[in-house]
């Protein structure tokens, strides 16, 4: 299920995305990239429906995806 980012609370919001950062792990290639700058990357992503706050009732945990690998 889909969480609008806009109903949650500004420091809820940027808690999610900081563990979600934190969590990921991904290889940004040559360049590291600053933390404050990837959880802008995130929050500017869901503000623009490319990436989606998700809610799973199995795991009973939100993540944040991709919103073309999203599926219902």
């Amino acid at each position: 299920m889909i969480i609008p980012w806009q109903d949650l609370a500004p420091e809820t919001l940027d808690n999610l995305i900081e563990s979600f950062v934190l969590r990921e792990g991904t290889d940004y290639g040559e360049h590291e990239r600053a933390f404050a700058q990837k959880v802008a990357d995130v929050k500017r992503q869901l503000k623009s429906g490319e990436a989606v706050l998700v809610w799973s009732e199995l795991h009973e945990s939100v993540n944040i995806m991709p919103r073309a690998q999203f599926r219902e």
